[in-house]
């Protein structure tokens, strides 16, 4: 029996140095060559900037598709109409334009000319019978009532003679810089609508916003949806990123710039990555990270980014990110 004494204290003893070692030994003896993480969620929701009707929906859930490519379409007739309608406009803005800086006519001057003339000689005749008529006043010959009605015809005429004269120096001179300013304006005015209904009329096209796989389709064909509505949600593959987090004893090992490795659970081959961002704020370790010793630790999140991605570092993939031991040894000399 007392052989078995000691070998029971051996065993105590080891098991405390055992149980000290991975449950209470202090956090600066604990290994922090490898950090934890996830692949981090990037997606991105598709939407027309326009109102209609979905005319056409390209792509389905699964489906890969690059950035650019038309993935749905609107009914693009009522954005058809109002374009036909602004060239209507330009069409019209821009002929009075033109008008108004050419001028008056060589026959609308002439037609003026002709005006004048014609005022002229009814002011001759009209200045002849006045006199004529004021002539016989004093013997009585006629009365004050027709000498002041022969007056009120000169009066007229003079008048009609005057704005003959200045409808000649209008027809001559040609429109004001200011009538001629803003006939430009109205064509611009024109020509910017028309751009707004091009423009219009393209977003009926939606493209993918990124290259990814889509993983979300929200609408279907004959849909009427407003701007802005989630059309589909695309799930961006690259670049691959990796959301890990580190404790403060560990931020001198990883600079921005140092290169690790990635591993996740589902898949034996090693990925190399590059440190991208290190937070400057420190949080508590999210739940998602699943490791005893860091639950309870303040974490600072950093942001890796994967160089050798093949597609299968799924978005929220659990990973475990390591620290090359070259980095250690440079921070220990």
């Amino acid at each position: 029996m007392k052989k078995f004494i000691p070998l029971i204290l051996i065993a105590i003893i080891l098991g405390g140095g055992l149980f000290y070692w991975y449950k209470i030994r202090p956090a600066k003896d604990q290994d922090i060559s490898k950090l934890y993480g996830n692949v981090e969620i990037r997606e991105v929701e598709a939407s027309f900037r326009q109102n209609g009707r979905i005319a056409k929906i390209n792509v389905d859930e699964g489906d890969k598709v690059l950035e650019g490519q038309i993935i749905a379409e609107l009914d693009p007739d009522t954005f058809e109409e109002a374009l036909q309608s602004v060239n209507a406009d330009i069409y019209s803005a821009t002929a009075q334009y033109e008008k108004l800086k050419a001028g008056s006519r060589p026959q609308e001057i002439k037609q003026a000319q002709a005006q004048v003339e014609q005022t002229a000689a009814t002011l001759q005749n009209a200045q002849s019978e006045y006199n004529r008529q004021a002539s016989l006043l004093p013997s009585g010959s006629v009365s004050q009532r027709i000498v002041d009605g022969a007056k009120t015809q000169l009066e007229q005429a003079k008048a009609a003679n005057k704005a003959a004269i200045e409808a000649l120096s209008l027809a001559q001179t040609g429109a004001r810089k200011e009538d001629i300013a803003t006939g430009y304006g109205k064509v611009l005015s024109a020509q910017a609508a028309k751009t707004k209904v091009e423009t219009a009329l393209d977003d009926t096209k939606l493209r993918a916003p990124a290259s990814g796989t889509i993983i979300s389709r929200n609408k279907e064909n004959g849909s009427v949806v407003s701007a802005g509505t989630p059309i589909y949600t695309v799930s961006l593959d690259n670049p691959v990123y990796i959301r890990a987090y580190a404790p403060e004893r560990a931020l001198g090992l990883i600079p921005v710039g140092t290169m690790v490795e990635i591993k996740s659970d589902g898949n034996d081959k090693i990925y190399h990555g590059q440190i991208g961002f290190v937070s400057p704020k420190a949080e508590f370790t999210p739940k998602t990270v699943e490791t005893e010793d860091l639950r309870t630790d303040l974490v600072y999140r950093i942001r890796i980014v994967v160089k050798d991605s093949d597609g299968r570092l799924l978005q929220g993939m659990p990973v475990s990110v390591t620290i090359p031991k070259t980095n250690n040894a440079q921070k220990a000399k």
